[in-house]
């Protein structure tokens, strides 16, 4: 009798402890959030299988932005131009020219806030005065919007969503802006490019240098520039 209560003890404390492992094992499994939907409506790849988006995110740099376009035009490349609103406000002509020469334009808010830190009120309103301000100025329907420094909340994304917009990042980045180096530049832009990436840049004086070399290399190797709005399927 005794070695039965044993046995059926020893059985007890083996399922109870299998119980145990497997709640374990489920308390450290990806949980499903929210988040997961929210990632669906931001892009960070495009569809093209032989098309890559060069983006400049614009607030400053006029002058590089005029010489980015001469060597647009040389290769006969397409980029993709997110502009702050606060800079296009101010450079009216600029914002005129590359949309003349072909380009795509998209908002990059107003006054670069990072918008994660926004209510959907205050996301609407620097979204929203961007958007309206540049298709005035450009005479084209925006209906791209890419959050500065990549920061953005449930309500951006409602925000741009209320407003026909979508909300972009990058597959690759230059990080221009912080590393003032033309190589690195060129190696971040063309590492491992495939269709359908997006890769951020800026207007730069070395982002400026190491164009045409970013160019001649998507060309040397099958790839075409296309708009965002192209890449991600429109």
């Amino acid at each position: 009798m005794k070695k039965r209560s044993r046995a059926v003890a020893a059985l007890t404390n083996l399922a109870l402890a299998l119980i145990v492992i497997a709640l374990g094992a489920v308390c450290f499994l990806p949980a499903v959030s929210p988040a997961s939907e929210v990632d669906a409506r931001v892009h960070y790849r495009g569809k093209s299988e032989d098309g890559v988006s060069l983006m400049f995110n614009v607030y400053w740099g006029t002058e590089e932005v005029y010489a980015i376009l001469d060597v647009l035009d040389e290769y006969g490349a397409t980029a993709t131009f997110f502009l702050g609103g606060s800079w296009a406000d101010d450079n009216v002509a600029c914002v005129k020219e590359i949309a003349r020469r072909g380009h795509e334009i998209g908002s990059h808010g107003y006054f670069h806030k990072d918008h994660d830190k926004l209510s959907l009120r205050e996301n609407l309103d620097e979204i929203r005065t961007s958007a309206e301000f540049l298709s005035l100025a450009s005479g084209r329907e925006i209906k791209l919007f890419a959050p500065p420094s990549g920061a953005y909340n449930e309500d951006t994304l409602s925000a741009a969503e209320s407003l026909g917009l979508r909300t972009v990042m990058w597959s690759k980045d230059t990080i221009d802006w912080r590393d003032k180096d033309e190589e690195l530049c060129f190696r971040r832009a063309t590492k491992d490019a495939a269709g359908g990436d997006l890769i951020l840049m800026h207007p730069m004086p070395h982002t400026l240098k190491a164009l045409p070399v970013i160019l001649q290399y998507y060309r040397d190797n099958g790839l075409r520039t296309v708009s965002v709005g192209e890449n991600l399927g429109e």
